[in-house]
């Protein structure tokens, strides 16, 4: 099943079902971000608006960006705030959005599917304003490296989504590729001992002038 069709399928239960890499990634962005100021938001792999409602109360402006039909429905249904906007389209290829419209980028587990960072860095660096803030948020590359991916209970069974490895590096190689200062890098425990494998690991980048 491809990627697409995947979370086609995944959106009806994914605000719903177990998932303890979904309900870390809201605290990491709700914690890393609620220091920084922000007016216009863009919002990658938006999915069902888990993170969109919180955006929305600092910001005055949110695209949300998804390709998933399915999981856009649900984000529609649940965010009706007229100052939040989904579009679908897929990251690969060019955002139809204004150049320089945000002042923040976030991408919350979503770049797990993207084969090649540096389009994605590039990208958003366009999107950005002067200064502009660049939040990631990931599944650890430790735990990738164990064999964790993105996956979801089905009638049949397991559904496991295709993902792709990056290491570290290559989220730091393509941020100095495209102008962006690195301001945080952040790994995030389920639980507060920090003894265990981390399970996200979250970036913040500034565009620089």
């Amino acid at each position: 099943m491809s990627i697409e069709k995947s979370y086609n399928a995944w959106a009806g239960q994914y605000d719903t079902n177990e998932n303890k890499t979904r309900d870390l990634d809201k605290k990491a962005t709700i914690e890393t971000l609620s220091k920084y100021k922000f007016k216009y938001v863009l919002e990658l792999g938006c999915g069902t608006g888990k993170n969109t409602g919180w955006l929305l109360s600092k910001a005055e402006r949110v695209i949300g960006i998804d390709f998933s039909v399915e999981m856009l429905k649900v984000a529609r249904k649940k965010i009706t705030d007229i100052r939040a906007e989904f579009i679908r389209a897929d990251l690969n290829k060019e955002w139809d959005v204004e150049n320089q419209f945000a002042d923040l980028v976030t991408s919350s587990l979503t770049l797990e599917h993207i084969d090649d960072l540096n389009p994605i860095f590039n990208q958003a660096k366009q999107k950005l304003k002067g200064n502009g803030i660049f939040f990631i948020s990931e599944l650890h590359p430790f735990k990738q490296y164990l064999g964790s991916k993105a996956k979801f209970e089905t009638e049949s069974g397991v559904e496991e989504l295709k993902v792709f490895m990056h290491h570290i590096s290559d989220y730091v190689d393509s941020g100095e590729k495209n102008n962006f200062e690195l301001l945080e890098i952040n790994e995030w425990f389920d639980d507060n001992s920090g003894k265990e494998i981390p399970r996200l690991i979250s970036f913040v980048f500034r565009k620089k002038n």
